[in-house]
């Protein structure tokens, strides 16, 4: 495994080393350019050459042979060999200098893709589709319309919630009204029914009264009755007296007046006889007209008595009749009271009627709610990805439609926890696309995950049962493009795709 994983960083390193060869390559032409300046030195006629130039024996014989002297033509071949074994080992050591020492400062890995924003796009709602206004990868922009639903039984959800809410609204208005003048008819009526109590309470009290004037009335009435009819034999009496002294006064007027015809007696006698008779009959007019006065007194007074007796009816007719106004003054207030009572009814009438109106608001809310939900728009901004919605396709809550790609994106880099020992936040990273594979992106460390891949797995590994391997944990690394270095890939570079990251860790 571990030979595996130096083949793949030896992959892995290709193009870097391919930077290094080119480099030692120059140098190469150079050393071969001078070795060519020495090899023409050689060709040189015997005469020419160093005294002390030797020949030298052929490389890959076994045993020593004497060989005979080589003219230069021989020579040359061996000193080209030579020259580029040399060159060759320079490269080489220049090559491997160069690789460890970027090796030592980078952590490479090909277990890397480009990560993004898969917005799913769903109906909250059932429905019937009746517009699709988007087409497969297509750009869309953050509240951009996507899909529309049937609205008409939404619509007329709406319709009906409002026509609830109107009628809640009317009945809270009734109720309020009910209030007050439920309010306004208690205090009339209690002010009202105290006012008849306090009038019934002064009634009796008159009514009373005038039991007690008429009650004392009676006793004196009864006395003048007693006082007249005492009055009336003494008047009687003297009336009687006033007859015989008329009878005797006309009987003396009338003897007095033969006599003085008969000239017995004188003129005198018989002008006191008439004025004796006058005087009798005043009398009896005094006498008729006392018994006359005594017994009007006698029947005024028995008048009196029976109006006594009838102011007495009356005064006990309106302690009554006031003492009825009493009861029925009280049964008012109680009314009165009763009607506050009411008032308290419509009050609470009035509360559970603004109770429907907030039910009936929030009910249409909802209703405008589901409603907005028939215009499914776009979360955010991307291009459409894996529509599945068609007009006419009836669609569920939670049904997929579509999926919006967002256009930010980054990579993530899953490296050997063995790598993660000098990687920080913000480090700089090579990134290739396997998409673009002649173009190197930039980018930087952003963040390092807090578990391994393995503890997000579906069924994280258990190293407490059975036996043990042990395998090196890769752990994801999340790294963002340094958006200068994309310009231009913006739209072609897309999730999913793989990649290959260099990060400089030193």
């Amino acid at each position: 495994m571990e030979l595996t994983n130096n083949i793949n960083s030896n992959g892995r390193n290709r193009h870097k080393t391919a930077v290094l060869e080119k480099e030692l390559v120059t140098d190469s032409q150079t050393l071969e350019n001078l070795t060519s300046e020495s090899s023409i030195n050689t060709t040189l006629p015997p005469e020419t050459k160093p005294a002390d130039v030797q020949t030298q024996p052929e490389i890959g014989n076994k045993e020593a042979k004497p060989q005979p002297p080589k003219t230069p033509k021989q020579k040359k071949p061996i000193a080209l060999i030579m020259t580029a074994l040399g060159v060759g080992a320079i490269a080489a050591g220049g090559f491997g200098y160069r690789w460890w020492q970027y090796a030592s400062t980078h952590e490479e890995t090909d277990n890397a893709q480009v990560a993004g924003h898969l917005h799913q796009v769903s109906s909250r709602i059932s429905g019937t589709v009746s517009q699709v206004l988007v087409n497969d990868n297509q750009q869309v922009q953050p509240g951009q319309l996507l899909v529309k639903l049937d609205p008409r039984d939404y619509q007329s959800k709406v319709q009906q919630t409002e026509a609830a809410l109107q009628n809640a609204r009317r009945q809270a208005e009734a109720a309020q009204a009910n209030i007050a003048l439920a309010a306004e008819t208690t205090s009339a009526k209690t002010v009202q029914a105290k006012g008849d109590v306090s009038g019934a309470v002064a009634a009796i009290s008159t009514a009373q009264a005038a039991v007690q004037e008429a009650q004392a009335g009676i006793p004196a009435a009864q006395a003048e009755v007693k006082l007249a009819e005492a009055g009336i034999p003494a008047a009687q009496a003297q009336v009687a007296q006033a007859n015989a002294n008329l009878q005797k006064a006309q009987a003396d007027y009338n003897r007095y007046n033969t006599l003085y015809q008969q000239g017995a007696i004188a003129r005198q006698q018989l002008d006191t006889a008439k004025s004796a008779y006058d005087v009798a009959v005043a009398q009896k007019d005094a006498a008729t007209q006392a018994v006359n006065q005594a017994q009007a007194r006698l029947a005024s007074a028995k008048v009196g008595v029976a109006k006594a007796q009838s102011q007495l009816a009356q005064a006990q007719e309106g302690v009554a009749s006031a003492q009825a106004k009493l009861t029925a003054s009280k049964g008012g207030l109680q009314q009165a009271t009763a009607s506050g009572q009411q008032t308290a009814v419509n009050r609470n009438q009035y509360q559970a009627a603004k109770a429907a109106i907030a039910q009936a608001e929030a009910s249409l809310k909802d209703a405008q709610l589901q409603l907005s939900y028939t215009n499914i728009t776009a979360p955010a901004a991307g291009r459409i990805g894996r529509k599945t919605v068609e007009v006419g396709n009836r669609v569920q809550a939670g049904t997929p439609l579509m999926a919006i790609v967002n256009n930010d994106y980054w990579i993530v880099a899953n490296f050997k926890e063995t790598q993660l020992e000098d990687m920080k936040p913000t480090e700089e990273v090579e990134i290739k696309l396997d998409a673009f594979p002649h173009h190197t992106f930039k980018g930087r460390v952003d963040s390092i995950s807090p578990a391994s891949g393995a503890q997000f797995a579906l069924l994280p590994p258990d190293n407490a049962t059975g036996n043990f391997t042990k395998i090196v944990q890769r752990v994801p690394v999340k790294i963002v493009f340094d958006k200068e270095s994309i310009k231009g890939y913006e739209s072609q570079i897309t999730p999913g795709m793989s990649a290959e990251v260099s990060v400089q860790v030193k």
